[in-house]
């Protein structure tokens, strides 16, 4: 049993927004592979349109605004029978995963990640204090609990870092089977990318790319106003900062000082164009989980990044770092120095190790082909699948119940409101 003529559902958190954020671009690759395997997509959301969202329509994608605690989503659902259902992070499970089991109890759900959300929230309470470091913070975590819930419901979880697939099946014990492993989807040629980098001579200055809706990006840039740039601007006082990002709001622009070389431009209308001038990249992350779009951005356009071992995390595997990677503020501050300033050794060679990391861990083809055979796998027998997933069952019995009256019970509150 292939793919070729699945009706296949994705419920969006948010409409896809690929040139704000990397969870933009990774959902715009899922509904791609799922169009090349000749698919009839329907894309669904209960968000407002954002300012920057993509034309679906021009990928031959069926749009639908749903509404949450609605009933009008069982008769939408009744009618179109999707035979696969992508739940776009587990907030879209949660809401919509008991009726999608009451009204289409032998569609396929899969739930994407996108990133462990309870991971990143662990770790930036982690950082406002120390001893809530560690394990049995993880497992004491009440988003962890509803995160993990979700993906025993589901048949089968995108997991985007090898880092959390780890953590998933160690300390939490999930069985293999019922994850899949997904990096960002890569299919540019980087032969061809690589003939159109920009020489050392031809690039300048140094840049951040990142949503600010996500915190740790906000966290990032005031990492660099107050700990990283007065430095780097000391020992290099005619380079600049150029920081871009979508929704940036005014905490964001305030932070533009000309006179410091800081300079916040806001949404980055081609951010392709942004990396290919910048000379260096600049990701000081705190915290925050799963794969950072902007540092394998970086990569393609041949600029070397600095960043943390968060923001490395699952993407170099046992690869050399695209740059330096380091936790330490001053040693971070060095790094950017001698990149920005050595040309011969370490930034040119930077930049073979990114190109080498793209080659050997983002290859599209190879984890397009996995996935194909996880789903088609799991698709063959169902029954079999979800009888093996006791965990999983015994939960959406529980959850269906508690979710279904609770919505219910919202329902009838609107009705009384209206």
């Amino acid at each position: 049993m292939g793919l070729v003529n699945k009706k296949v559902l994705f419920i969006g958190y948010v409409w896809p927004e690929p040139t704000s954020s990397a969870a933009g671009s990774r959902i715009l690759q899922l509904i791609r592979f799922f169009m090349d395997a000749n698919c009839q997509i329907t894309f669904a959301s209960p968000a407002k349109h954002g300012e920057h969202m993509h034309d679906l329509t021009s990928e031959g994608v069926q749009q639908k605004k749903i509404e949450l605690n609605s009933a009008s989503f069982d008769e939408f659902i009744i009618e179109l029978q999707p035979d696969v259902v992508v739940f776009d992070r587990y907030m879209m499970e949660e809401q919509f995963g008991w009726r999608i089991a009451e009204h289409c109890p032998n569609a396929l759900r899969i739930l994407d990640t996108e990133d462990l959300h309870f991971l990143r929230d662990a770790r930036r309470l982690a950082l406002k204090d120390e001893n809530n470091a560690g394990d049995l913070k993880l497992l004491e975590n009440n988003l962890a609990k509803r995160e993990i819930a979700s993906i025993y419901r589901c048949d089968i979880s995108l997991i985007i870092s090898e880092a959390e697939h780890a953590l998933l099946t160690g300390l939490f014990k999930i069985d293999k089977k019922l994850l899949c492993h997904l990096p960002f989807l890569l299919d540019e040629n980087l032969n061809e990318l690589q003939k159109k980098w920009l020489a050392w001579e031809e690039k300048q200055d140094f840049i951040f790319i990142g949503n600010f809706i996500h915190a740790p990006n906000w966290d990032a840039v005031l990492a660099l106003k107050e700990t990283v740039w007065p430095h780097i601007k000391r020992k290099l006082p005619d380079a600049k900062l150029h920081i871009f990002g979508a929704y940036a709001g005014d905490k964001v622009h305030n932070l533009n000082n000309k006179k410091d070389g800081f300079l916040v431009h806001g949404w980055a209308k081609n951010a392709k164009k942004e990396f290919q001038k910048a000379k260096v990249c600049l990701a000081p992350l705190r915290f925050g989980a799963g794969l950072k779009g902007k540092l394998v951005e970086a990569m393609l356009y041949g600029t070397p990044s600095v960043t943390t071992t968060i923001g490395a995390e699952g993407i170099n595997g046992n690869f050399p770092w695209n740059g330096a990677v380091f936790d330490n503020p001053e040693a971070f501050v060095q790094a950017a120095v001698d990149l920005y300033q050595n040309k011969n050794n370490s930034w040119e060679e930077a930049r073979k190790n990114g190109a080498t990391i793209l080659k050997h861990r983002f290859d599209g083809q190879k984890h397009k082909e996995l996935l194909k055979t996880s789903i088609t796998g799991i698709l063959q027998n169902l029954t079999g699948h979800r009888t093996q997933n006791f965990t999983g069952a015994m939960l959406m019995q529980q959850t269906v119940q508690a979710s279904k009256y609770m919505s219910k019970w919202i329902m009838e509150k609107n009705k009384k409101n209206q």
